[in-house]
């Protein structure tokens, strides 16, 4: 049985969270562009703060991109807490900005996200996918704007009055959240009445999770989306909200009109789908667990790609390592076999995860020493 979640007591529960509260009135009364430009600030100067964290996002974007310079890494590691510092600063100002009369300004459905619609507005089971890249939390908005009534995946804040403001700001705008701790009991039954299913699904699953290809290194992940998807035999659709940079224009949306190009100082973003796939296509796989788990991080993988400076580079993405390098055994031979068998790896690219498995391994070997 789970442990039952301990919360401090209700008299000293209610003036923390007040204070942060009122901590977060302060960038609401700045107004949003000089909230965003002092994000902006902040996230260059947090390295210097926390070196060490900073280090772990230089790594990993070293890992992910090995051809490119020690500048560019750096510059997009730097690049990536100002994002995060400015998504922060953008989630206060959500519940405010993006309605129901005013989202299309904040929000663009660019040509790219029509295939996620059309699955939604079908009368399969969806679970949409996104990241910790661009912005999450408003892939659900966007649907829920669009008359959809979204069921999205959240952990609960330890402070129960500061969860019950979230909730009740989001639940506003249309999204029904549901806690992480037993949404496997009320996510098919969302499923089944054809009401689709947000998950933020790039988290370690720990040294049980299934590990599949990343930036073509082995990572943990979590069964849960899998095993959802074969329960409900759910399509899936991957996609993302990007981030505008300054002076881009939107591309073309599915109304056909072009939006103004984005500045520095607004909240605007446009939502692609990446992928969209079905049982269809994973249950012909020898291994359909396999393969979903497989597919959507690679899509996981494409959206990161087209934003690197919007991804959550310090989180230790890679720390959980699978059981034989943990132990020191040769690459398992069924593990080759599911790479092998899906069908986007190339031999070439299978190999490339067997070596850098081995590299991982004797890295493991060296720390243990």
């Amino acid at each position: 049985m789970r442990r039952k979640r301990k919360h401090l007591p209700a008299l000293v529960e209610a003036p923390i969270a007040a204070l942060i509260r009122g901590a977060m009135t302060a960038p609401l009364a700045l107004g949003l562009p000089a909230a965003l430009g002092m994000a902006r600030g902040l996230g260059e100067v947090y390295p210097r703060l926390q070196p060490k964290r900073f280090e772990r996002a230089v790594r990993n974007l070293r890992d992910a991109y090995p051809a490119w310079s020690e500048d560019r890494v750096r510059a997009n590691a730097v690049a990536s807490y100002q994002h995060l510092f400015q998504l922060g600063v953008e989630l206060l100002f959500t519940p405010r900005l993006v309605t129901r009369e005013t989202f299309a300004r904040h929000l663009h459905f660019s040509n790219a996200s029509l295939p996620g619609v059309l699955e939604v507005l079908s009368d399969s089971p969806v679970i949409l996918i996104t990241g910790h890249v661009g912005n999450w939390e408003l892939v659900g908005y966007a649907m829920s704007m669009l008359g959809f009534r979204v069921h999205a995946v959240y952990r609960p804040l330890d402070l129960r009055p500061l969860d019950a403001w979230v909730r009740d700001t989001r639940e506003r705008r249309g999204l029904t959240l549901v806690s992480k701790f037993g949404a496997m009991k009320a996510l098919p039954r969302a499923l089944a009445r054809r009401e689709p299913v947000g998950l933020v699904a790039d988290q370690s699953g720990g040294e049980r999770g299934v590990f599949v290809p990343f930036f073509g290194r082995l990572t943990s992940t979590y069964k849960s989306v899998g095993m959802l998807a074969l329960q409900s035999k759910a399509r899936l659709v991957c996609g993302y909200a990007r981030r505008l940079a300054p002076g881009e224009p939107p591309p073309p949306t599915m109304l056909g009109e072009q939006p103004r190009a984005a500045s520095a100082d607004t909240l605007r973003y446009v939502v692609e789908t990446v992928d969209v796939f079905g049982p269809d296509e994973y249950m012909a796989q020898p291994d359909p667990l396999y393969y979903i788990t497989a597919r959507y991080r690679r899509a996981l993988e494409a959206m990161v790609r087209r934003s690197p400076e919007q991804y959550f580079w310090m989180h230790r993405v890679w720390r959980s390592r699978p059981l034989h390098e943990r132990t020191g055994k040769p690459f398992p031979a069924h593990l080759r076999a599911k790479l092998e068998a899906l069908p986007w790896m190339t031999p070439a690219d299978v190999e490339a995860v067997v070596e850098r498995s081995a590299r991982d391994a004797a890295d493991l070997k060296a720390l243990q020493r």
